[in-house]
């Protein structure tokens, strides 16, 4: 069911617009009430979030998995690659929900919002491992930048593909910490 509320929320999203689209209108598409809509879903926004409880546990789950001689950065881009199907294979709803995002101000808040809690949790994951508070949250900060700069760019445009865009950021961003220690 939530998947199909989703499919039809995305189509009225891209129709109506987001603001002209109520969660009844949603229910209504996939022949439910708007009763069933609210126990999947706390609200219409939550559509598009969906799938960040997943991501988290993912990410969380790989960071624990990780290396031990990986450091925390290292840790980070390692746990990333190891996501790369669930992100590929989530593309047909990705991009059209990265497109309305952008352009929907409420939307483009949340998403800020949602990140910052999913990178709270990758840094509570490095101190799990024993990473020391500040490079446990300075890690976090950069290797969330970094991979949200690969699968942005990625979601704009789907060549280079997803395991490119992830290598070449990467390596950029490492080249950057390097540098700043010269």
């Amino acid at each position: 069911m939530r998947v199909r509320l989703r499919q039809a929320a995305m189509a009225l999203f891209e129709e109506r617009g987001y603001e002209r689209t109520t969660a009844a209108a949603i229910a209504a598409r996939v022949g439910v009430t708007e009763r069933t809509f609210f126990r999947h879903f706390p609200d219409k926004r939550e559509v598009l979030f969906d799938g960040e409880a997943v991501l988290r546990t993912a990410l969380t789950a790989a960071i624990a998995e990780a290396p031990g001689a990986l450091g925390p950065l290292a840790t980070l881009f390692w746990s990333f690659r190891s996501i790369r199907s669930l992100l590929e294979s989530n593309r047909p709803f990705s991009e059209p929900r990265h497109a309305l995002i952008a352009r929907t101000p409420a939307l483009y808040e949340r998403e800020l919002a949602k990140t910052a809690a999913l990178t709270d949790a990758l840094a509570d994951a490095l101190r799990l491992r024993g990473v020391a508070d500040l490079r446990a949250a300075l890690a976090a900060r950069t290797g969330m930048a970094a991979f949200v700069h690969a699968v942005v760019s990625w979601l704009e445009d789907p060549e280079p593909g997803l395991g490119e865009r992830l290598e070449q950021t990467f390596a950029e961003t490492v080249a950057l910490v390097a540098e700043a220690g010269h």
